[in-house]
């Protein structure tokens, strides 16, 4: 919940930043892009020494990380000095606090018939940071202003080191390894030699693309249509509560349905709806129902794509595997996020990257389809 609240309300400091360091909206996104690529690339190193070392010092570790580039943030004026806190400190923090770790910690700790609730359970409580901290950080922002805002998130990301204590217990699940005398080098070298690992990855990335354009952007994108800030941060709110029910109903679903077809029908749903966003007003209604919609999918990406993967490999380095199809959906943001800001920059609105983002919804929808998956087996069944 800390982790990624604090990373996904970023989007909201880059009017404030512009404001207060004169940088262009081009420079500021190139720092979040740089954040989005880092927090993917660290994933499957922290993956690494979590499936090696277990998950205590790596989440303690990040965590001491992300605070520090948020405390430091305020002393930044330049380009370098962002990328610095924000686009590395910040986000190699939240990326050894996130979702391979913790994920690849449960499933050696839960029956594989748990994997899959476990993933929703974990993606629903980043999402509720979403929901939590965007309304907040914005009523920071006005009050004490983002850099205050930046020391009291500094401040609530080391609150969260004492969560870390129950990952002080050893796994006492039995698990089966299906790679147990294999390297984690060796397992990431067959990896990527599965064409259903790559497919997984080609449709992972666009949710990054996705996700991050959003997340960068959506402040700007209502600040074109002449709505207020608030609209902004609470429709990122919205779009973490949605995601707390799409999370868990996806964790359910791969209990039932083959994980791919869940995917292929998230993807589908948000080029339909990019389109119907486009085709109407831009009011205040209009938004909160677009981050509704948006939100029931968000990152309910996770929990069919970590099931993929433990389905494919096994659980045994899932951590680091599932790693590394963060770090494709995070190759994937680092494009939405500066992207965006040179689209804003050349044409004065979104309108190309809205587009963009539809095809590639699109086309991440077929790439899962031909995803080698067995059947799902019913619990009552096995």
């Amino acid at each position: 919940m800390v982790t990624m609240g604090v990373r996904q309300s970023l989007g909201l400091f880059v009017n404030p930043l512009m404001v207060s360091t004169g940088l262009s909206i081009a420079t500021i996104s190139l720092a979040l892009a740089v954040g989005q690529f880092t927090w993917g690339a660290i994933q499957p190193i922290a993956g690494g020494f979590a499936d090696r070392f277990g998950p205590r010092a790596v989440l303690i570790g990040g965590l001491l990380i992300m605070a520090l580039g948020s405390a430091i943030t305020p002393f930044m004026s330049s380009g370098f000095g962002l990328i610095v806190s924000l686009g590395l400190l910040s986000a190699m923090g939240s990326g050894a606090g996130s979702f391979s770790v913790l994920i690849g910690a449960a499933a050696q700790r839960l029956p594989a018939v748990a994997h899959g609730s476990a993933a929703g359970v974990i993606n629903a409580g980043g999402s509720f940071g979403q929901f939590v901290f965007a309304p907040i950080v914005q009523k920071l922002i006005q009050s004490i202003g983002w850099m205050g805002t930046m020391w009291a998130m500094a401040l609530v990301t080391l609150a969260a080191l004492p969560l870390v204590g129950p990952l002080i217990r050893p796994a006492t699940t039995s698990v089966k390894h299906g790679e147990a005398a294999s390297s984690v080098l060796n397992a990431v070298g067959n990896s990527l030699k599965d064409r259903s690992y790559l497919l997984l990855h080609a449709g992972f990335f666009t949710c990054g693309f996705h996700i991050a354009f959003l997340v960068t952007h959506l402040p700007g994108e209502v600040q074109l249509c002449g709505l207020p800030p608030a609209v902004a941060s609470w429709s990122l709110a919205i779009i973490g509560l949605a995601n707390i029910f799409g999370s868990l109903y996806a964790g359910s679903c791969v209990a039932k349905y083959r994980s791919k077809y869940v995917l292929a029908f998230m993807y589908g749903s948000r080029a339909l709806l990019i389109a119907w966003y486009l085709l109407m007003p831009k009011t205040q209604l209009i938004y909160y129902v677009f981050a509704a919609g948006l939100g029931f999918t968000w990152l309910a990406t996770v929990p069919p794509t970590a099931a993929i993967v433990g389905k494919l490999f096994g659980v045994r380095y899932l951590a680091t595997l599932f790693g590394m199809t963060l770090l494709s959906h995070q190759i994937g943001g680092f494009f939405g996020a500066y992207l965006g800001g040179l689209a804003i920059t050349r044409f004065g609105d979104y309108g190309w990257m809205w587009y963009a983002d539809m095809v590639l919804a699109a086309l991440a929808a077929l790439v899962n389809l031909p995803i080698r998956e067995a059947p799902v087996v019913r619990a009552a069944a096995a």
